[in-house]
């Protein structure tokens, strides 16, 4: 049996530190990481950049549909245990108890913490993990409409790989036990009531 176990703002790696003044010294715009945030993109655009360039890189549809693999693998792998802790400060992870139920964990670093994100680091992070999935999902209706159905599980696992990063990361951010559902129509509803307002003005 499969049970949701959501933890927000837990201490990250045991990184409790309590110099904040430190971490407000530091330059905002400095990339402290330029290792991780450089494989942070490398491995997710040269999966879409070989998806898109396959018949002029290669004539082999199984070299294709295997570099791209491997790409998106290495890519899942690389923003769930490396990129996402260093740049922002975040992590999740499934783990299984004595009981043999499954439990989804996430975390993120206490803002007390001095390894403070910068907003360079943070801003590369969120763009690349946002915009790729969406471009997969470009690829996915591509696919169907073009009648290539032989990439169509290529397509599919690139979505299925970036969106479980995409949507661990955001339940990190927004904390995990709130209710995205919830906060999406909340959100929604305000927007709404605030239109309507907006309209009996004067």
């Amino acid at each position: 049996m499969i049970k949701d176990s959501q933890e927000a703002d837990a201490p990250l790696f045991g990184d409790d530190d309590d110099d904040a003044p430190t971490a407000t010294r530091q330059k905002k715009s400095e990339i402290k990481h330029p290792l991780a945030t450089f494989f942070h993109l490398f491995f997710r655009t040269s999966a879409i950049l070989v998806y898109l360039l396959c018949e002029i890189l290669s004539s082999s549809f199984i070299v294709c549909m295997v570099t791209i693999i491997l790409l998106l693998s290495c890519d899942f792998w690389t923003v769930k245990n490396v990129s996402g802790r260093l740049m922002v400060g975040l992590r999740w992870w499934n783990q299984v108890d004595e009981d043999g139920q499954s439990h989804w964990v996430f975390e993120s670093r206490p803002a007390t913490s001095r390894k403070v994100p910068t907003n360079s680091e943070s801003q590369i992070f969120w763009l690349g993990l946002v915009v790729c999935p969406v471009l997969w999902v470009i690829f996915v209706f591509s696919t169907l409409f073009s009648f290539k159905f032989k990439w169509l599980a290529v397509v599919i696992m690139g979505v299925a790989l970036q969106w479980a990063n995409l949507y661990g990361y955001v339940r990190c951010k927004v904390g995990g036990k709130t209710n995205l559902r919830s906060m999406a129509t909340n959100y929604l509803g305000s927007q709404f009531f605030k239109q309507a307002m907006a309209k009996q003005g004067p």
